[in-house]
């Protein structure tokens, strides 16, 4: 375009000029959006028609850190670290209710300024070319979760049991759809991209490791799945969605789950909900088994893996992702050295799995953080800059999911 033609014509007003000017940022702005979306098909993600096998990261903190711009710098590091190490999608989280720095002070009534932190997040990963997972509310009162759901129902005086009339009670299920209307609709400040429309936001997460011990067949949680999964569908049709399942079975399979464990959820029956885009598994032996063996542990996790592969590929027919995992310096016996041969046993079976075709497509080690942030330290956290070792293990498990889509592509 010759944007002197507009100096040489006089006979254009200010008004005329300020016209076009509007018009041309709408039209960049829609030019800035018309970028592919990750999909689904034949149980695996593709982008553009093509598989999207990766290697990825938690990273739950980046909204609470980047409502403070004295910290962003911090998210600009583990993003660029991350990109460095081959590392394309990360997860975090879009709810903090109520309390100390909150999102969402109140129902409805929200922090602009921690809002512009998820923004910045989101901004962030886009210019680094990682897609995120964007978590909607914890099942925990780390961050509020669904107690404080509970809570400000019960202050406006609705007759609320347990915590666990978040999935059942209208005036709560009210509060959470608000809340993921206010973030799908949400227009980044920076980007100028609404969240709905944003491509690099890869799947929404209904809530993060959900329980349900009121009902532990799984019953209940499949019917607030479906509810919710759908209402997201409705206001989105762009982005996958998931539930943020650890993998736990109903009563059916229940003698599959660690140590007997039943916490109102179905692997099966919750991810078969038609709205539910892919299914994810959580795992962590070393808390399950604290007290065995770190061979044990692994030839669990090789177990719950292989378990959870099988399902999804024979019954759910959905990509599969394992979407927490790692080992903790806080562990009797641990050095470095362990949790590296931990990840890489880890990584080559994934690897392994996901080389046979369908279904297993990546992973997310939990977590990343930057220099500086020992408050967020629980025992899990990898700073890739002064870890060489773990870095180069997760670079190599980067590459070599790289190499699978590479194959993938040139196959198909």
């Amino acid at each position: 375009m010759d944007y002197l033609l507009y100096t040489r014509k006089p006979r254009f007003t200010i008004g005329t000029l300020l016209l076009f000017f509007f018009a041309l940022i709408a039209c960049e702005a829609t030019v800035s959006t018309n970028v592919v979306f990750v999909q689904t098909k034949d149980a695996r993600f593709v982008i553009n028609g093509s598989p999207f096998l990766f290697n990825g990261f938690n990273a739950y903190w980046m909204m609470n850190l980047a409502s403070d711009p004295t910290q962003r710098a911090k998210v600009s590091e583990v993003f660029k670290e991350a990109s460095a190490a081959g590392l394309t999608v990360c997860r975090t989280w879009a709810f903090a209710d109520g309390g100390y720095r909150a999102l969402q002070i109140s129902p409805g009534v929200y922090d602009e300024g921690v809002f512009q932190g998820l923004d910045f997040a989101i901004s962030e990963a886009r210019k680094y070319g990682i897609r995120l997972i964007l978590s909607l509310v914890n099942n925990y009162n780390d961050f509020g979760g669904r107690p404080q759901y509970a809570k400000w129902a019960r202050d406006a005086g609705v007759q609320v049991k347990t915590d666990d009339d978040f999935y059942t009670n209208p005036v709560i299920r009210g509060y959470y759809k608000n809340h993921v209307r206010k973030v799908l609709t949400r227009l980044n400040t920076i980007t100028r991209i609404a969240y709905r429309d944003d491509s690099t936001i890869m799947a929404w997460e209904l809530i993060n490791e959900p329980r349900c011990q009121s009902d532990y067949s799984g019953k209940t949680f499949t019917g607030w799945v479906q509810e919710m999964a759908s209402f997201v569908k409705s206001l989105d049709r762009n982005h996958l969605v998931e539930i943020g399942l650890e993998g736990f079975y109903g009563d059916t399979r229940k003698q599959n789950n660690p140590g007997g464990y039943q916490f109102g959820t179905d692997f099966i029956s919750n991810n078969l909900v038609r709205e539910i885009d892919f299914a994810t598994i959580h795992a962590y032996p070393d808390i399950w088994f604290a007290n065995k063996s770190g061979k044990a542990q692994l030839k669990f996790m090789d177990a719950w893996i292989l378990g959870h592969w099988d399902d999804a590929k024979k019954i759910l027919k959905k990509p599969l992702i394992l979407a927490e995992f790692g080992k903790s310096r806080k562990d009797l016996g641990y050095n470095l050295n362990a949790r590296d041969m931990f990840m890489s046993s880890v990584y080559k079976f994934i690897f392994k799995l996901a080389g046979i075709g369908g279904t297993m497509s990546g992973s997310l080690v939990w977590q990343l953080l930057a220099q500086g942030m020992d408050s967020y330290d629980d025992g899990y956290e990898i700073i890739l800059s002064q870890n060489p070792s773990t870095a180069g293990i997760i670079s190599k498990h980067s590459q070599a999911m790289k190499s699978i889509n590479i194959g993938l592509n040139t196959r198909d």
